[in-house]
């Protein structure tokens, strides 16, 4: 089955409102034709309603880095489902490896945002990926499956349709490092055998799994070419719009 390409950008924290306005403004004249792959923009919160203006209506979708379980409460510091969907978002990033590493993000925590997620309008991008030392002790399936059986908790179909997953092994993330395509398309195979298993024969093929971990333009080409990478969470290469283009486009060039 023909799964349509995601390609999406995590800006984590950078760009103002006005740099967020400026690449978005840039980024449309580059890939505003572009019709066979979902592109997806995560500015930081501050620059979504900025970022907003200049992609509403158009081939780019809008995403946030996060969000919290509960529509509101006295939670300092956090932002709602309920919050995101008026600013216009239309994806959100859950489980990201920086928020774990720094946020003390859990599985567990991740589970009841998804839940949360689901019960609503927003596609979750839920994360998953292994440390350098848990794949060199060999431990790639229990790290990763785990972090999926855990996030996944009570999941029904579906909310399985409705999701994409993003395996970002964390010895690639900012480091120049990138799985070879070969070994990121044996963990994505072996994701969607799991998902096969879990919740039936025939839905795992419609989910989306993108890849990401050092992606560039000059390696995206053969990345997509797997037969179970449907696309890219990209972070570096996708701050400047040009670079960004390229990866929408599988451009090397």
């Amino acid at each position: 089955m023909s799964r349509r390409a995601v390609i999406a950008a995590n800006w984590k924290m950078f760009k103002t409102r006005a740099e967020a306005r400026e690449t978005c403004g840039r980024l449309l004249q580059l890939v505003g034709d572009v019709q066979d792959v979902e592109i997806v923009v995560c500015p930081p919160y501050t620059a979504l309603d900025a970022a907003r203006e200049v992609v509403a209506d158009t081939v780019i979708g809008l995403g946030a880095q996060n969000t919290h379980w509960e529509d509101e409460g006295a939670y300092t510091g956090e932002i709602s489902v309920p919050m995101l969907e008026e600013c216009g978002c239309r994806y959100v990033i859950l489980g990201h490896s920086e928020t774990r590493q720094y946020l003390g993000e859990t599985d567990q925590r991740v589970n009841r945002k998804l839940l949360r997620v689901l019960a609503g309008d927003l596609i979750p991008i839920v994360c998953v990926g292994e440390s350098f030392v848990q794949r060199e002790s060999g431990r790639v399936s229990q790290v990763v499956l785990g972090q999926l059986e855990k996030a996944l908790d009570g999941l029904t179909a579906d909310g399985l349709s409705r999701m994409i997953i993003a395996y970002e092994p964390l010895w690639a993330i900012g480091t120049g490092r990138t799985a070879t395509p070969e070994t990121a398309q044996e963990v994505h195979a072996m994701i969607r055998e799991w998902l096969r298993d879990r919740f039936s024969q025939t839905l795992p093929a419609e989910v989306r799994i993108l890849y990401g971990g050092s992606v560039k333009p000059s390696n995206v080409a053969e990345l997509m070419a797997q037969d179970d990478i449907d696309g890219a969470l990209v972070g570096g290469a996708s701050l400047e719009a040009e670079s960004f283009a390229k990866l929408v486009r599988f451009d090397e060039q």
